[in-house]
């Protein structure tokens, strides 16, 4: 660490927007963070003539006595004028986080890796599961692990529970490593924005059981993954990233499981990373991703 005050002072700030595209926003912005002191060090926008919003990621550094609080109270007067959704955030606080997790470990694995090393501006406040397969592998990452089970008649109660948790923790967002249940519509509307799920990219094309079998029986060339925000409508939310992998013929339906497994932690891990820096807006149907 420096022993310059001053650079000991410096802060990092994110600030990413949406709103109404018109003349003037980035003119704004940039003024705004001039006038206040405020040094940008990466910007990144897009406007989309298809819905006719724009979207903004501002990265910058302010020096004392700006505060995150003196920041968010003086901009919002320019969010108002450009009927801005904006937030605001201190780039170096770490993503409070929960992670669900059924009987297929492998993301689970390797997120609770990546954050231990620091790949993932992450801090997991929990592990939540409907089966206690995993509670000794997160608990020797000093990860707590909560045991929820799940039946038709207590569904709702081991919701209320999850919830109960993300709001004690103050958990900004849950991720589903391969937890293989589905969520309410009251607990997806809740939560929307903040849950992120990972699935084989075959879907609807090989649903149910053993989709890598049905595909290896059709002769795929590729294997995916998708990672999407979590909606009401099952496995059709918002994309934020995928991942794929050529296959050939002489692939067997194992080797095809354990390249998805692959495939499947490499597309949620960006996703989970650029979530928890800011980087991705919503746009409707579709994801804006500053990456």
């Amino acid at each position: 660490m420096s022993d310059d005050p001053q650079a000991q002072a410096t802060q990092q700030y994110v600030l990413t927007l949406s709103c109404p595209d018109k003349k003037g926003i980035v003119h704004a912005v940039s003024s705004y963070l001039f006038m206040t002191g405020c040094n940008i060090e990466d910007s990144r926008q897009f406007g989309d003539h298809d819905t006719g919003l724009f979207f903004m990621r501002v990265h910058f550094s302010a020096d004392a006595p700006v505060t995150l609080d003196k920041l968010r109270a003086s901009f919002a007067a320019i969010g108002d004028s450009f009927r801005m959704d904006w937030q605001l955030h201190r780039s170096e606080e770490r993503m409070r986080i929960v992670l669900m997790v059924s009987k297929f470990g492998h993301c689970l694995n390797d997120l609770l890796f990546r954050s231990s090393i620091g790949a993932l501006p992450v801090e997991i406040a929990a592990v939540v599961s409907n089966h206690t397969d995993f509670a000794e592998l997160v608990r020797s990452y000093g990860v707590p692990f909560h045991h929820i089970p799940v039946t038709k008649e207590t569904k709702a109660e081991a919701e209320a529970q999850l919830l109960a948790l993300v709001r004690d923790e103050n958990v900004e967002l849950v991720v589903l490593a391969r937890y293989m249940q589905v969520l309410s519509d009251t607990l997806c509307k809740e939560l929307s924005g903040r849950i992120i799920n990972i699935h084989h990219s075959f879907l609807p094309s090989f649903k149910g059981a053993k989709p890598y079998h049905q595909a290896h029986a059709r002769g795929v060339k590729l294997i995916g993954a998708t990672a999407h925000y979590v909606t009401a409508d099952l496995d059709e939310g918002p994309i934020i990233e995928q991942e794929v992998e050529r296959v050939g013929h002489e692939v067997t339906p194992d080797q095809l499981v354990a390249i998805g497994r692959d495939v499947e932690c490499q597309a949620l891990a960006r996703a989970v990373k650029w979530h928890s820096e800011h980087r991705v807006l919503l746009n409707g149907t579709r994801t804006v991703v500053f990456a």
